[in-house]
This record gives structure tokens, sequence and C-alpha cells, in this order.
């Protein structure tokens, strides 16, 4: 089992991103935390460090590639990292009408671009070390695209794929990779769905198996298992059967 005492996560402000901080704040670990919501991130960083940990806080846009690079360089720098969770999302879905270019493109620019931006810095640094574990954000909409929400499913698919290539490529170096793929959870990216969400999970109970998959190095961290297979099943299946049931699926706002 890997432990982890310098963490980075970004979209750290709420949701799981905050979840994940709670989980890992304690005495003799060092959490980098990333968002956009400064004011929300100086909560958190308060509560973790009255939790013992050190906290380091940085209002960040993970489309900002160049920021990005000097941040994690800087903070790998100061104390070389062992994890990297790459959470930072946003969703977006066709409730009401068709998906905009906008939307579609700004969906994929933070999960797609923001998870690169996340990762790629630090790779070298962790395979020149033969040590590091990184964590990537997907979802189980990354099986099958969801009429309900295109880009946000295609967003996770793109990632889940290249989490899983990565993995392969990085493990000589002994790096791990652990792709992410949450069902529903309790945050405020659900808190907007106006339909039934089967299997909803709190997100601290959401973190904690997070965190064991993580130190185990997981390839793939899907959760919870129901959801998981059902999923999985959809994107297996031809979609002469599956694209009339997923058409009468309700939409996401």
């Amino acid at each position: 089992m890997r432990s982890f005492r310098s963490i980075l996560i970004t979209g750290a402000s709420s949701g799981l991103g905050a979840a994940l901080a709670r989980a890992y704040a304690a005495p003799g670990v060092f959490l980098h935390l990333g968002a956009r919501r400064g004011d929300l991130l100086q909560e958190l960083a308060a509560e973790c460090r009255a939790r013992g940990a050190e906290v380091g806080v940085a209002s960040i846009d993970v489309t900002d590639a160049a920021a990005m690079e000097a941040w994690l360089l800087a903070a790998d720098s100061g104390r070389p990292l062992d994890l990297v969770i790459a959470n930072a999302g946003i969703s977006g879905g066709t409730h009401g009408g068709h998906e905009s270019a906008a939307q579609t493109r700004a969906v994929l620019r933070v999960n797609v671009d923001g998870v690169l931006n996340t990762v790629l810095p630090l790779l070298p640094r962790f395979a020149e070390r033969k040590s590091g574990q990184v964590g990537i954000m997907a979802s189980l909409a990354g099986h099958r695209g969801f009429p309900g929400a295109p880009a946000y499913c295609a967003s996770k698919a793109a990632v889940k794929v290249w989490g899983e290539g990565l993995r392969g490529e990085m493990a000589a170096s002994n790096v791990g990779v652990s792709v992410i793929m949450p069902g529903f959870v309790v945050t405020p990216m659900t808190a907007v769905n106006e339909f039934p969400m089967p299997f909803l999970m709190q997100a601290d109970r959401a973190a904690a198996i997070i965190r064991k998959g993580l130190a185990a190095n997981r390839a793939r961290i899907a959760f919870p298992w129901p959801m998981a297979v059902i999923a999985w099943a959809l994107g297996a299946l031809s979609p002469a059967l599956t694209d009339r049931l997923l058409r009468a699926a309700p939409k996401k706002r």
C-alpha cells in the first residue's frame, strides 16, 4: 500500500475535492489545494489545518496551462509531491434544448485540458524519482455517451481512456495511475439534478473509497458497484439495444 504525505488536489473548494482534502488532512501531511473559488479554499484550508495538516492554497484555473505548470512545479520543488489528484471539472446537459457550442467547448476545456494541465507537468519528475501516484477524475458516465449530457460524457471518456493508457506507460517508472469513476455523489454538481439518482452517495464516503483505491494503486476506482455494472453494461451493449432507452432518460441541466 502506498502512503502519501505531499498531496495536490485541483477543484478542491467544494464537492469531492473538498471531501478528499478533509480525508487526507492529518499531522505530517502537506496539502496543496487549488480551485477558482479562493474564499471557499481559505475556509477549507482552515479546516484542514485544524486537523493537523499543513496547507497551501492557490486560486487558479486549470485551463490556464502556464499558471498550472508554474504552481505544480513550485509545489513539487518545495516538497516533492507523491500524489496529484486531477479532480477539477464542470458539468452541463441538454435540459431545455440542445447543448450549445459554447457549453460543449467549456466542458471539454475544463474536464480534458484541465486534467492534462494538472498531470503532464509532473510526469517527468515522477518518472525521474521512480515514484508518485496520479488520480484522474473520470466518471461512470465515461462508459457511454448519454443524450442528456454529451460533452460531459465525452470528456470523462477521454480522460478515462487516456489514464488507462498512461498507467501502462508509466508502470516501468513505478509511477501509479488510477482512473476514478464515481457514480452519483452528493455535490454541488449533482444538486441541480431534478431526476432520481440511483445509489446516490455522500461525498465523505466517496472520498474514503477513493483514498483506499489510490493507496492500492488500483487501475480503476469505480463505485458504487451496482451502478458501475449498469454503466459498464450500457457501454458494452449495442447502441441498437440502448439508444431508445437512453433517449427517454431525464436530461441534465
